[in-house]
C-alpha cells in the first residue's frame, strides 16, 4: 500500500495536481479526456531538435513523444487511484476496518516520514475513522 501510495503522489506532482482533499480527487476522477489541456504547470515545452524553436503546445496528443508521456501519466494516476480504492474495499472486506485503518495509518505515516506532506497521495484517513 506504502508503494502504491508513494507512486500516486508522485504522479500527482509531476502532473501539478492536488490530491488533498476528496473534491480534488474527484476532478482527477472525472476527467474525461486527455486531449483536454493540461494545468499551465504540467504543460510539456516542445522544442524542435533541429531548429531549436519552441513549438506550440496544442493540447495533449498521444502520437507525440512528450505530449503522450503526459497523457500516459494522467491515465496512470487515474488506473491506480482506482487500483487502490479497489485494494481499500478488498481489506475492509477480508480484514475489517480496523486492520485497514491501521494500514492505512501505518503507510500514510511512512510516506510523511519520506518527505510527502500529508494528503500528497490523495488518501483521506478520515474515511476510515470509527463512527462516533
Amino acid at each position: 500500500m506504502e508503494e502504491l501510495n508513494a507512486r500516486i503522489a508522485r504522479l500527482a506532482i509531476a502532473l501539478g495536481v492536488s490530491l488533498e482533499s476528496d473534491h480534488e480527487v474527484q476532478q482527477v476522477m472525472q476527467r474525461k479526456s486527455f486531449q483536454q489541456v493540461a494545468p499551465p504547470q504540467a504543460k510539456p515545452r516542445a522544442t524542435d531538435r533541429r531548429s531549436g524553436t519552441q513549438l506550440a503546445f496544442k493540447g495533449l496528443d498521444r502520437r507525440s513523444g512528450s505530449d503522450r508521456r503526459l497523457a500516459y501519466k494522467w491515465e496512470e494516476l487515474r488506473g491506480l487511484l482506482v487500483l487502490r480504492y479497489g485494494v481499500e474495499k478488498t481489506y475492509v472486506e477480508q480484514v475489517g476496518l480496523d486492520a485497514t485503518r491501521e494500514i492505512m495509518t501505518t503507510a500514510e505515516q511512512h510516506l510523511q516520514r519520506d518527505g510527502f506532506r500529508p494528503g500528497a497521495d490523495g488518501v483521506n484517513l478520515d474515511s476510515f475513522r470509527s463512527p462516533s
